[in-house]
């Protein structure tokens, strides 16, 4: 097998902003459509199915996306690709089932901060047991001051009369998205060097979230009734289309940062998109505008130290 050409480090970590600020805006997309329909697991079925319906046109368009999916039902078939590797969008399916349950109703900001905690604590974790497809990625002094500095951000976010505002079980479950996120991340990247396909990888994952969904959708609308009627404004039904590309572009990267710096990256994207979204839309609860200023300049701090920086030898 040829040798991974590697993503020079700025592009990828900003590649990892990017999906940081998908992320937070798919979750207030996600959150007011459940919030419409006042059923965040139908919210959360909706985004995922309109993914996996642009991933399967995608797909079937291009012959090399064909050959790829070939490969995924080989390895299957054969079971050189264990059963694991293709349950990556089950974690998918927590976090926009989330992200319609508490981001309406928290503010993008007070969601990151749960997915935050999960996502760096989860990430450093599998970049020390070498999970993803980076292999064993040492714990360095740097890596660990990153993870201190992005749980500092979820701290100050928590100071305040926050959790008087807001019961905690809506914290807790950003924090399981988070861990969620990170090994969502790592199966993903491992299943793309599989069938050599970052696209087929995602694909997977939105077949695996969409049928989870669905199931708990099904019993959701069986003890609470269906929603009276879907909303009509099109901008509701985008975050599908922001989960396929962030989720499509951490499985092409992650094997270049790492689970740590990927999050991380993530992490200075959320957290700023939140700002800008909770300041010009705000929620019933949230942090105020200092903290949530102070949680990006702390962010942008554990990037920095957690980058792999090179001394230049003269």
């Amino acid at each position: 097998m040829s040798e991974t050409r590697r993503i020079p480090a700025p592009l990828a970590i900003a590649a990892a902003v990017s999906i940081g600020a998908m992320t937070a805006i798919q979750a207030r997309i996600n959150g007011v459509l459940g919030v419409r329909l006042d059923d965040g697991i139908v919210a959360g079925l909706i985004s995922f199915a309109v993914g996996l319906a642009i991933l399967i046109v995608v797909v079937s368009l291009r012959a090399r996306h064909r050959a790829a999916f070939a490969r995924l039902r080989t390895g299957v078939r054969t079971r050189t690709i264990p059963p694991w590797m293709l349950v990556g969008g089950a974690c998918g399916a927590l976090t926009v089932s989330t992200q319609g349950l508490t981001a309406g109703v928290l503010g993008v900001s007070l969601f990151t901060v749960g997915v935050v905690a999960g996502q760096t604590i989860h990430g450093l974790v599998l970049d020390r047991i070498g999970f993803g497809p980076a292999g064993v990625v040492a714990v360095t002094p740097g890596r660990v001051l990153g993870g201190v500095f992005a749980l500092a951000a979820v701290g100050i976010s928590l100071s305040g009369d926050v959790l008087d505002n807001a019961p905690l079980w809506m914290l807790l479950l950003p924090f399981a998205a988070g861990v969620g996120i990170a090994w969502q991340a790592a199966t993903n990247g491992r299943l793309a060097q599989r069938v050599q396909s970052p696209m087929v990888a995602t694909l997977t994952s939105f077949i695996a979230g969409t049928t989870v969904l669905l199931a708990a959708a099904t019993v959701s609308v069986l003890l609470r009734g269906a929603p009276q009627a879907l909303p009509t404004e099109p901008w509701l039904y985008v975050g599908g289309f922001l989960g396929f590309v962030y989720i499509l572009l951490g499985a092409a990267i992650v094997a270049h940062t790492g689970v740590l710096l990927l999050g991380l990256g993530s992490v200075l994207g959320q957290l700023t998109a939140s700002v800008v979204i909770d300041v010009l839309w705000p929620a019933a609860s949230g942090p105020a505008l200092w903290q949530l200023l102070a949680m990006i300049v702390v962010a942008v701090a554990s990037v920095l130290v957690a980058l792999p920086w090179r001394r230049r030898r003269n």
